[in-house]
């Protein structure tokens, strides 16, 4: 039987009212506002007393109402769980219910009095029920089958409005979690200090994830327990905790598996070891992620939440990255450390170097006189009968002044500079290395290190070690002439001979300080030996081992320097 015209009146109507709100939401509006708007017209179109729609929460599993229409205040907030009344059962089953008399319903429960009759449909989105439409009545059997279907119709609008809700805040999330990144990279590798890059990591780590606390764990040298090297929101409760053992407890676990793991309540988890603590801090949720260098772990980055909180795939991929950062920055830090470590090393054969020049020029100004003292004694040719006491005394001092000779020339055979090893070194490499070695003195120093020349310069003849040490005395003594901070400057260029066409036969390379400078005495004297230096601190010797390397290899060195105008090095160098 073809429908009346009322009928069909009333399903144009209806229609033009979907079409009217499909148009709506897809107008530039804020997600809340549309999905009030979807409520509002359901109430409407259905003559209903009231209508909600209820959003499951992720974090705590609990349907929460996101829009309302003439719900009483406590109403509103409501929150229930799944299966818990109709809305609940609906989004339990994913299936719309309709029901003429809630009075004869168990799973009913009064959000407002007055209420006869329900129509509740579910709010799919990508194939999953994260919601609930409903509409009530306060007249019994108030909604028909029409009616469940407009309200199917409109739940699948509310939920492109959801869904669309959902990619912009998560566009928003990973565009605003990029930037934290990029921030929390720029500070965490600004830093040379290991100390120092771990606390960055534990604030930048908790104010990006807006954690109660965050801890970081490095592994101890036997890799056998994880000591807490950096924290930040930690109470004494948490720092008192003894070491963890990576066999026995949990964090362990995300060492030995090298995977995150996420703890729900660890106030309640029998596979937390310290759950007292956790009571004690108001620490609920953990989220533990390895650090890894090179794909072997070296610790543990930790986040606690103060409520129970489920963390989402993409918050633990955020972790992860941090993590892989901050590996990478302790790494870095170590490897500064022991830079640091290499340097003074260096200091140390700078020292051994200068008692070497010290010992052969002491033995060479003993060894002048005692030859002396020797030929005249053998000129004297002091002969004695063998009853007489004076023979045995100039056997002693033949045999003292012989012992004497053979100690200075061991002294001087210990202390013989070794001839260079020549072959060809390229000044990038070496000064490029050098760089590294002192950028963290430098650093402290507020000295700022420039290096001006062409990347094309011939490779020198020489020997890279010695070179090295040689470079390395004038970079820290233009250190040492900077205490309050200043440049350094290193430019270099290739000379070539008068001939034209002939290939380079030289490189020059100049330091430029800008430190105190030296007066012309002491340059006169800059590269004589100990004996006759007038420096007050240190060996006394840079320079004189300066000179010496330089001389072995054939080339020149020079100073030009004024008190109070800095200081240029100028150290000329065959190719090769």
């Amino acid at each position: 039987m073809s429908e009346s015209l009322p009928t069909l009146l009333a399903r144009h109507k209806r229609l033009q009212s979907l079409h009217d709100v499909s148009n709506l939401i897809h107008a530039p509006v804020e997600s809340q506002e549309a999905l009030q708007l979807i409520v509002r017209e359901a109430v409407r179109l259905m003559n209903a007393s009231s209508g909600s729609v209820s959003l499951l929460n992720p974090t705590s599993g609990l349907l929460e109402i996101s829009a309302s229409q003439n719900l009483p205040g406590p109403a509103a907030k409501m929150k229930l769980r799944l299966d818990e009344g109709v809305t609940g059962w609906v989004a339990r089953h994913g299936k719309p219910v309709r029901v003429g008399d809630v009075t004869q319903d168990p799973r009913y429960v009064a959000a407002r009095p007055g209420v006869r009759s329900e129509l509740a449909v579910p709010l799919e989105v990508d194939g999953q029920t994260r919601g609930v439409l409903n509409v009530d009545s306060s007249q019994a059997d108030a909604f028909s089958a029409e009616d469940q279907e407009l309200l199917e119709q409109l739940a699948v609008l509310a939920a492109r409005v959801i869904l669309k809700t959902w990619l912009y805040e998560q566009l928003r999330l990973k565009a605003h979690l990029f930037e934290s990144l990029a921030s929390v990279s720029r500070t965490i590798n600004s830093t040379l200090s290991l100390d120092e890059a771990l606390r960055a990591i534990t604030r930048e780590t908790a104010g990006l994830m807006h954690a109660r606390m965050c801890s970081l764990m490095i592994l101890d040298d036997s890799r056998q327990w994880l000591e807490l090297r950096a924290h930040e929101g930690a109470g004494r409760a948490y720092l008192k905790k003894p070491r963890r053992n990576v066999e026995e407890s949990l964090l362990g676990v995300v060492v030995r598996r090298k995977k995150p793991l996420q703890i729900a309540n660890v106030q309640t988890s029998s596979r937390y070891q310290n759950a007292e603590i956790a009571r004690q801090e108001g620490l609920v949720s953990l989220l533990s992620v390895p650090l890894l260098a090179t794909g072997r772990p070296i610790g543990t980055l930790n986040l606690y939440t103060g409520r129970p909180y489920h963390f989402s795939n993409e918050e633990i991929s955020i972790l992860s990255a941090l993590a892989e950062l901050s590996a990478t920055a302790i790494e870095k830090a170590r490897l500064y450390e022991r830079i640091v470590d290499v340097e003074e090393q260096l200091r140390q054969n700078e020292k051994l170097s200068a008692l070497g020049l010290l010992a052969a020029e002491v033995a060479h100004e003993i060894r002048n006189p005692l030859t002396v003292m020797k030929l005249l004694y053998h000129s004297l040719d002091l002969k004695f009968s063998e009853d007489d006491p004076r023979a045995k005394d100039t056997r002693i001092i033949e045999a003292k002044i012989e012992h004497l000779n053979t100690i200075v020339e061991q002294v001087l055979d210990f202390a013989r500079t070794t001839e260079p090893r020549l072959a060809p070194v390229d000044l990038n490499v070496l000064v490029e290395e050098l760089s590294l070695l002192v950028r963290h003195k430098f650093a402290n120093q507020n000295i700022r290190l420039i290096r001006d020349w062409p990347s094309d310069l011939p490779p020198i003849l020489g020997d890279a070690p010695q070179l090295e040490q040689a470079f390395l005395n004038v970079m820290l003594n233009a250190a040492d002439a900077m205490a309050e901070g200043g440049t350094l400057t290193l430019t270099a260029r290739a000379l070539s001979d008068s001939r034209p066409g002939t290939p380079p036969a030289r490189v020059e390379i100049e330091f430029k300080d800008t430190g105190k400078g030296m007066s012309a005495d002491i340059q006169k004297r800059a590269f004589t030996a100990v004996l006759s230096t007038t420096k007050t601190k240190g060996t006394g010797l840079g320079l004189a081992i300066i000179g010496r390397i330089i001389e072995t290899h054939r080339g020149t060195v020079h100073i030009k320097s004024k008190p109070g105008r800095g200081t240029r090095i100028i150290i000329t160098l065959p190719t090769a």
